[in-house]
């Protein structure tokens, strides 16, 4: 059985920092696209940002400049540095993984139980 495990979250002043870490356990043959996405309070989840397998990235336009994702596939895990940090960033963040369990399973989508992050003074 797959498990998104995400650490990191918190509360943090305007302009302040945050790392967020969403490593995979259980068993996992291999893991393609990784991401995180939030949502906001009274609002829909939405794509903060994504990595290939190969590193490849891709942004929200909200968050350009300031998040950078990263990942180690040694570890099975994923990152997010949040720099410059608004108090529109405020959200609860969730770590998506698509995995092959195993060598013959077909690909599945996995998510994180979601981590809080809260930016205000």
């Amino acid at each position: 059985q797959v498990q998104l495990v995400e650490s990191g979250g918190g509360l943090v002043q305007p302009g302040g920092s945050l790392r967020l870490s969403c490593a995979a356990s259980g068993t996992v043959f291999s893991i393609n696209d990784m991401g995180w996405y939030r949502q906001a309070p009274g609002k829909e989840r939405e794509l903060v940002a994504t990595i290939t397998s190969g590193g490849s990235t891709n942004y929200a336009d909200s968050v350009k400049g300031r998040f950078t994702i990263s990942r180690d596939n040694a570890k099975n895990t994923v990152y997010l540095q949040m720099n410059s940090l608004k108090p529109e960033d405020t959200a609860v963040y969730y770590c998506n993984a698509v995995i092959r369990p195993y060598s013959n399973y077909a690909w599945q989508n996995y998510w994180g139980q979601g981590t809080q992050v809260t930016v205000s003074s």
